[in-house]
């Protein structure tokens, strides 16, 4: 979700949409991505160790780690998302997670919350990356949607739209078939406040 668009949502100044390519479409949930979401809490427990933040947005989930003592590095390709994390006191860098990222190899945790697996629109890749991110006693926390599938979506704010890109939806069903491809198993799966996340753990 890159660009202008995207960039102004965070900043308060308009209302903006993600459009299906059949015409659908849904306020994008910006105010959740900054203030906080139910089940958030229960996510962060389960986080170990120097924690990787992938498409950390304004740096909720980074700077609550923060809080808590844990070392944690947001990565996000909008700058002013990266931004809005370090204004809030958290580490951030302007990265996509296929470039060079600090520290490869070594995170303890890595997270994909708010259907940050859709990235890229193609989650068996996205895993494989994850994986070369971990330590071999890591786990990666992914945050599982309804359906699995993948489609082209952009940004609208009644006026104007931005470009169309890919995402993907993984559900709880094909995230094992996923994490295999990947080198990854998985460990558990488990809902909390209507959210459903899975723990991966490198293979052995």
């Amino acid at each position: 979700m890159i660009g202008h668009l995207y960039e102004g949502s965070l900043a308060g100044l308009g209302e903006v949409a993600i459009e299906h390519e059949d015409g659908r479409t849904e306020r994008l949930p910006v105010g959740q991505w900054r203030d906080g979401r139910p089940g958030d809490d229960a996510l962060l427990d389960r986080c170990e160790g120097p924690t990787l933040d992938i498409g950390s947005g304004p740096g909720r989930l980074t700077v609550a780690l923060a809080e808590r003592g844990l070392p944690a590095l947001g990565i996000d390709v909008t700058p002013y998302a990266v931004e809005m994390t370090r204004a809030a006191g958290g580490m951030a860098l302007l990265r996509d997670v296929f470039d060079r990222i600090p520290g490869a190899g070594r995170w303890r945790t890595v997270l994909l919350a708010d259907g940050n697996i859709g990235i890229g629109g193609d989650p068996p890749m996205l895993l494989r990356r994850v994986a070369t991110l971990l330590d071999r006693t890591g786990r990666a926390i992914v945050e599982l949607g309804d359906t699995t599938r993948t489609e082209r979506l952009r940004l609208r704010d009644g006026r104007r739209a931005g470009d169309w890109f890919r995402w993907a939806h993984l559900d709880p069903g094909a995230v094992g078939v996923c994490a295999g491809e990947a080198g990854l198993t998985v460990t558990t799966i488990w809902t909390e406040a209507a959210r459903c996340f899975a723990e991966l753990t490198p293979d052995a």
